[in-house]
């Protein structure tokens, strides 16, 4: 009875101080290729633990030693031995200061806010990304324009009935949906699909099946007839073989239901619809389209193209923005940044799913909703609501998505954890079409901009880490130029200021960088103000270059995590020279079976060579999380 009393106390203190427990499972040393050299060879090496629950003062814990997060796989890289290097980067907001670059991408977003940038005239690197396969916004989408005013020559006087031309062409854009995501791996490509129809929507019902001021004009049904058909090939046995191969093996295909179709067709059709006034939602299965406008007003059709002839209206329906452009009337645009907990989001799936098929070139079947769901939905961290202690941010503390619309539309999502001290910056994803605005840059601004604005309500929020920092690799060294910024010594974790980093990390892949005193006084290292003028220009010149394409760490370790071999006890060995922390295995504590135990309380309980095998395992968890983590974190086992 005193020890259930004593494992239930274990479990109340472990991890976060009443925010919940961290419970963590050991994968051991891996070895895999490298995203970043390309060597072929399973040269990079990390040490990983699977997070059941991670509280944000645990994760920050180890962000401080070198940890980061993909999902809920927690991996730290054993820099001494791996091909690349990772160092922890991180910058303290309130002293940022922005280079010529950066603010010349915060002045490129307020032109194209103004309407005075034209974001279709590209440089030629932007336009491959624009006419690259996979793209879910054709350039024959696009409302131009000349297209806008009516060619008097094709009107040649007459009074069209502009609803019932609209119905005509609508059809044919859902037909390009369904072909595109057929093409792109989203539905089975070896089916018959059927033609899709337009209803339009009786008076009576219009203001009935809205919200709102909107008006229901049009609907679809063609999701239950891809239902229907995708069910009734599923069932014919001598199809099997073709139809799993038209479903790229995956087994999402079989759980399309006809709201879940109608929910994919809905968001590819968005933007065309949008051009026109009009709104595109799923309800129930059907693919309604609403407009607040007249629909005398609302559209023309020439030559096959929607065309946008009067702005919708606007007032009522205005959201609060927390940027607006100026001084171009009718030409201006909007941006609402929102943060939200992280959730799954169709509209950010397809923005995802957009960005990796034509900025990585992924192919469609690496990009499902499973995989999106386990790389930037899913978290461990326990979230923790906000409260009037001075400690929590009014958003609280977890995992987040901050998303960018501008005028209604999703154009970016930043994926990014908020902890006690900071800001960690996880990943992004933009959309192609908008490659010209430098999204990547502007969104690491508006982090760094969140943090300086929060400190008033939390003062201990000071940081902003933008994951791991890789000299060697030069599409990595961007991060550099968000100054000044700091680098984590990987065997004492100090922080050490870039300046002193950078010469240090010229002449080798791996430093203890907080040995710097000794390593300057060695002859073969100079280091002076001109260098790091030529560095700073260097690095303003690869963010010019480089269309904001940057490598992601994150990424790096979800490709890493489905081809990796994991270590043996007799391959891995130490991975530092000198060991600072005693590893002090008898207060570890740890997981089985539903209780908590420190490791002292336990170790009688196995036999001589159990024993040892854990013993070796706890040592190199002790070293990579630390003593005190290792008392606050649960290690489970069994």
């Amino acid at each position: 009875m005193a020890d259930a009393k004593k494992m239930r106390s274990e479990a109340s203190t472990s991890g976060g101080g009443g925010r919940g427990e961290s419970v963590v499972a050991e994968v051991g040393r891996r070895k895999s290729t490298c995203g970043y050299c390309k060597s072929g060879a399973r040269t990079s090496i990390t040490h990983g633990l699977w997070a059941h629950s991670l509280t944000v003062d645990d994760y920050q814990a180890l962000l401080d030693r070198g940890w980061r997060r993909s999902g809920c796989f927690l991996y730290k890289p054993d820099l001494e031995k791996t091909c690349c290097p990772s160092y922890t980067i991180r910058l303290k907001a309130g002293d940022f200061v922005p280079s010529k670059e950066q603010v010349r991408v915060s002045k490129k977003m307020q032109r194209y806010l103004n309407g005075t940038l034209d974001v279709n005239r590209t440089d030629k690197s932007t336009d491959e990304l624009s006419t690259s396969a996979g793209s879910c916004s054709s350039s024959k989408h696009n409302c131009d324009k000349k297209s806008a005013t009516m060619d008097s020559s094709a009107v040649d006087g007459k009074d069209k009935d502009k609803t019932g031309q609209f119905m005509h062409h609508l059809p044919d854009e859902i037909d390009k949906a369904v072909e595109l995501c057929m093409k792109n791996g989203e539905f089975p490509a070896s089916i018959p699909i059927p033609k899709a129809s337009i209803k339009k929507a009786p008076p009576a019902k219009r203001k009935l099946l809205a919200e709102n001021s909107e008006e229901l004009m049009f609907s679809c049904n063609v999701a239950f007839q891809i239902a229907s058909t995708i069910r009734r090939v599923k069932k014919d046995v001598e199809h099997v073989k073709s139809f799993q191969h038209g479903f790229g093996g995956s087994k999402d295909f079989y759980e399309l239901s006809p709201q879940k179709i109608a929910e994919i067709l809905a968001s590819h059709l968005k933007q065309i619809t949008e051009s026109c006034g009009l709104s595109v939602r799923a309800c129930n299965g059907h693919i309604n389209f609403y407009s607040s406008m007249n629909q005398a007003d609302l559209v023309e059709v020439r030559s096959g193209t929607i065309s946008k002839i009067a702005p919708p209206a606007t007032g009522a329906n205005d959201r609060t923005l927390k940027k607006s452009s100026g001084g171009h009337s009718g030409q201006e645009r909007r941006i609402e940044i929102r943060l939200k907990r992280s959730s799954f989001d169709y509209e950010e799936y397809y923005l995802y799913r957009k960005y990796q098929l034509r900025v990585h070139n992924d192919t469609p079947e690496h990009v499902t909703e499973s995989s999106y769901k386990r790389f930037l939905v899913d978290s461990p961290l326990v979230y923790v609501p906000p409260n009037d202690d001075g400690a929590v941010p009014p958003c609280g503390l977890g995992s987040f998505h901050q998303q960018y619309v501008v005028d209604g539309k999703l154009i970016a999502v930043g994926v990014v954890d908020i902890l006690p001290k900071c800001l960690s910056s996880k990943y992004l994803f933009w959309d192609p079409d908008l490659a010209v605005l430098s999204l990547g840059k502007y969104s690491a601004l508006e982090e760094i901009r969140w943090i300086r604005d929060n400190q008033v309500h939390c003062p201990m929020l000071q940081y902003y880490y933008l994951g791991y920092y890789i000299h060697s690799c030069s599409k990595m060294r961007y991060k550099a130029a968000y100054r000044p910024s700091e680098l984590l010594c990987p065997l004492r974790y100090q922080w050490v200021s870039y300046d002193i980093a950078k010469p240090l990390l010229d002449r080798r892949k791996y430093v203890v960088l907080s040995d710097y005193a000794t390593l300057q006084n060695e002859d073969t290292l100079t280091l002076n103000v001109a260098d790091n003028q030529m560095e700073e220009q260097q690095n303003e010149l690869d963010l010019e270059t480089s269309n904001d394409v940057h490598m992601h760490d994150d990424e790096m370790a979800e490709h890493d995590s489905d081809s990796s071999d994991v270590e043996s006890d007799s391959e891995a060995g130490a991975s530092a020279t000198v060991v600072l922390d005693d590893a002090d295995l008898d207060n570890v504590l740890i997981g089985i079976r539903g209780l908590r135990l420190r490791y002292k309380d336990l170790k009688h309980a196995f036999d001589p060579s159990q024993r040892r095998f854990m013993e070796t395992q706890l040592q190199r968890y002790v070293k990579a999380v630390g003593t005190e983590l290792s008392k606050q974190m649960v290690y489970t086992v069994g």
